[in-house]
């Protein structure tokens, strides 16, 4: 197994684990709903993560595309995890999620904060996962 594998297999393993956290505290969340969203997020993606660890001996990549990859893919899964874990427990996300927010507000500052990791683990995943492919198949 390479470095890169193992620090997949980590990250993943990693983020499972938090997502089943957070099922645990779902009920004592601000917004139960969003609560929800970030569990499946957490597992979900820590699996993904995983798989990729085990795809990576097919990715023939450039090194520094490689880093790039597993960056994108790293940040996009934890920032989405994040996002809906913070949007639960402030009550935000209502810009980007108004039905799993419905009636609940938060700061302006939290609201930005929120927004700014969804806003930016979309083009993150899109992107690590395009670059993925291509790797995958040459």
């Amino acid at each position: 197994m390479t470095l890169v594998q193992d620090l997949l297999f980590v990250l993943g393993l990693g983020l499972f684990v938090l997502g089943l956290l957070t099922g645990l505290v779902v009920p004592r969340m601000r917004n139960p709903r969003m609560a929800v969203a970030s569990h499946m997020q957490g597992m979900t993606n820590g699996p993904f993560l995983v798989v990729v660890g085990l795809l990576w001996p097919h990715v023939e990549l450039p090194h520094a595309w490689e880093v790039v990859v597993v960056v994108l893919l790293a940040y996009g899964a934890y920032a989405n995890w994040l996002a809906t874990q913070l949007a639960a427990l402030w009550g935000s996300g209502h810009k980007h999620a108004p039905l799993a927010t419905g009636d609940h507000r938060a700061s302006p500052a939290r609201e930005r904060a929120v927004e700014l990791l969804l806003v930016t683990l979309a083009p993150a995943m899109l992107v690590g996962t395009v670059v993925l492919a291509v790797g995958v198949l040459r």
